[in-house]
Formats: structure tokens, C-alpha cells, sequence
């Protein structure tokens, strides 16, 4: 079996070998070549690229990099696949391979969140690790099993592709609303010189979701599951990383899951021409069968109204309303804002879709599970 391994205390560029890189760009050399029905075993970095420590001062997120986000292993190069072609790709199994993970709020003025108005400055949460199970110092009073997956996983894009996601994004980057390409803290794996810098230039951040795949945070691809992604590139050049002990969903605090380094067993297959017989423009994916359960939850309403303006149907900002009317109940049961916040984006919470029809407000719900809680926080 193909192991790509990581030292995770080193940053990716200073590995001993290359495993990876963090950018999207057809034109990555891929570092391992794979056979449809073979399997791998494949470490990562955390998506921080080893810059949070391991204790309890914040200034790691108030000064962190975020350009060096996120780094990839791979791309893996899988025979026969073509262009139209869907890879089928397993997660066998994954975890980690420290005994700690983090969980952050970015400073509005570095990145920020989905509730960076209500929660502008930074600050973090280390977990620890105890089999399937986590804890944090910094969040005391909860414990509960973490449903592990990859954040970011995905096939490299098409030239055209990517110009195509260079154009339509241009214009969001000048009003701050997508991620330049940040060509200095590029790794691009083993390219150097005037390959280097043309890639560099031409390369996509791996800070959104897109076509390929990419930074999906999907809490529910974990292990046994099958996932379907659109070739555009002779190999398909899979790469991924990012890997979560745990997350809500919505990851609302950006660095919002609890991130880890860790390791992904994976298997591949092909199906030839698989995008146009099933009409498929993003991947596609079967939840695995291992899951966190749960018998009580307490579940929170947010509709589109949002400090009394009206917002039709903006199912985004019932979401932020849910999310906020959550942390707000924490407040009354011994929790800071803070603490609120990184706990309903680390632990397994569940959203959702109330309502999308009834004008003007639609409503989203967010369902905190009561399990975790080492006391009842129901009202008395």
C-alpha cells in the first residue's frame, strides 16, 4: 500500500519530502501515481500549516497567516481516469495522528467569521483527544465523540476551469469578498523557476468550494463514505487535507471545526464518462455508515429579521439569527460568548432548512445535542 507520510511538527514547505501543496492549478506535478482499485494511506498537515500551539495564548490566531491555507497532500494521479470521467473515491478510514486539535475565531480584520460582527476579536480553544471522544480546558463542561472528515478534498481543474474561477472571482477580491492568489506563500509541490512563478500567479486559493470539490466542510463525508468527483484533467490529480476531529454545520466560525492533523485511508475507482450520463457539475456523495448519536437536542429558530430590518427571504441571515439566538442561551448557562461560539461550531450540531417558501421570512433551525453537556442547560 502507497503511505504518504508527515512530520507534524514541520511546516509543508520545510517537509523532507514533497506531499503536497495548497493551491488549485492543473499544472501540480502529482507525487504518487495510483491504479483504480488500489488503496493509500495518507497523512496531513492541519490546514493552519502548523502555526496554532499548543496552549493557552491567543496571539498565534491574532497574528496567523492565512495565505498559507490550505495544505493539500498530493495530487495523486490515478491511471485511465479522463476528462468527463467521475473519480469514485472511498474514505475508508480517517483520524488523527496527534492527541490534540484546535478550534479559532479570526479577528475581523484577519479573516473573520460568520458572526465576525458580533465576535471581531480573536481567540482559541484547544481540544483534546481521548479515543473518539474530546474535551477542552477552554471550553470545560462538555465532552462528546467527534464525527471525523476531510474539510478539503478534491481533482485538480481544467485551464479552462480555472480561469473560468479566476474571472468570476476577480471582481469579488477588490471588494475583499474572495482570496487573491497570494503567489508568495504558494507551494506548488516540486515546481521551481518559471514554471513556479507562472503557476503561482495563475493559481486559485483553496479557500472556497468549487466545481472540484475543494473546501466542502461537509461534516457527514466520514468514514464509509463514497464520493463521486468530476474529472477535468488527464489523472484527475486528487488532493486533500484539511482533516476535522469535529465540526457544526456550517463551520460558522471559519476556523470553526476542530482541526487536526491526521491521516485518510483511501480506495479509487472510475466511471467512464460518468459527468454527462448523470448530469453531474459538483460532486456528489453517499454518507458513510458510522455516525454521532444523540438522544435529546434543544433547537433554536432564526428567521430573516436581523436588528429590525427585514431581509426577504435571505435564508443566510436566518441562519446567523439561529446561531446567535444559541450563543445567546449559552450566555445564561455559565458560558462566555466566546466559548458559545467555538462550541456550536466545533461540536456536531445540526442545521437546517425551516422554511424557504412563506414570504417574506424564511427560517432556519440549529439543533444543539443535550448529550455533550455535563448538566441539564434545559429551562427550569
Amino acid at each position: 500500500m502507497l503511505e504518504i507520510k508527515v512530520n507534524p511538527d514541520i511546516r509543508l514547505a520545510e517537509q523532507k519530502e514533497i506531499i503536497g501543496h495548497n493551491r488549485w492549478h492543473p499544472d501540480i506535478p502529482a507525487i504518487a501515481t495510483v491504479r483504480p482499485g488500489e488503496e493509500i494511506y495518507v497523512e496531513a498537515l492541519d490546514f493552519l500549516d502548523c502555526q496554532i500551539a499548543n496552549n493557552d495564548d491567543v496571539s498565534d490566531i491574532v497574528n496567523i497567516d492565512l495565505t498559507r491555507a490550505h495544505p493539500l497532500s498530493g495530487p495523486f494521479h490515478i491511471v485511465g481516469a479522463e476528462p468527463g470521467d467521475l473519480l469514485v473515491v472511498d474514505l475508508l478510514d480517517i483520524g488523527p495522528i496527534t492527541p490534540f486539535g484546535f478550534t479559532g475565531i479570526f479577528a475581523k480584520e484577519n479573516g473573520g467569521g460568520f458572526l465576525t460582527d458580533y465576535f471581531p476579536n480573536a481567540d482559541k480553544a484547544i481540544w483534546d483527544f481521548h479515543g473518539i471522544y474530546t474535551t477542552s480546558r477552554h471550553v470545560p463542561g462538555v465532552r462528546f465523540a467527534g464525527l471525523q472528515h476531510p474539510g478539503q478534498i478534491g481533482t485538480a481543474p481544467s485551464m479552462e476551469m480555472l480561469h473560468k474561477w479566476n474571472a468570476r472571482e476577480a471582481p469579488l477580491v477588490a471588494k475583499g469578498r474572495a482570496t487573491a492568489p497570494f503567489a508568495d506563500t504558494a507551494f506548488l509541490g516540486s515546481l521551481k523557476g518559471a514554471d513556479f512563478d507562472r503557476v503561482a500567479a495563475e493559481a486559485c486559493r483553496t479557500v472556497p468550494p468549487r466545481e472540484n470539490g475543494g473546501n466542502t466542510d461537509i461534516k457527514n463525508i466520514t468514514r464509509g463514505s463514497r464520493i463521486y468527483f468530476p474529472v477535468y484533467v488527464d489523472g484527475a490529480n486528487f488532493s486533500g487535507g484539511d482533516l476535522h476531529f469535529s465540526q457544526g454545520d456550517g463551520e460558522i466560525a471559519f476556523c470553526g471545526a476542530i482541526e487536526m492533523k491526521g491521516f485518510m485511508k483511501l480506495g479509487f475507482d472510475i466511471i467512464k464518462g460518468g459527468v454527462a450520463k448523470y448530469k453531474i457539475t459538483n460532486p456528489i456523495f453517499v454518507p458513510g455508515p458510522m455516525d454521532v448519536r444523540f438522544e435529546k437536542w434543544l433547537m433554536f429558530e432564526g428567521i430573516c429579521v436581523e436588528d429590525g430590518i427585514q431581509y426577504d427571504m435571505d435564508a443566510t441571515v436566518a441562519y446567523r439569527r439561529a446561531c446567535m439566538n444559541c450563543i445567546d442561551y449559552l450566555t445564561t448557562q455559565g458560558f462566555t460568548g466566546e466559548q458559545a461560539y467555538m462550541l456550536l461550531t466545533a461540536c456536531p450540531m445540526e442545521g437546517r432548512i425551516g422554511g424557504i417558501v412563506d414570504i417574506p421570512n424564511c427560517a432556519c433551525t440549529v439543533a444543539l445535542p443535550l448529550d455533550i453537556f455535563d448538566k441539564s442547560i434545559l429551562p427550569k
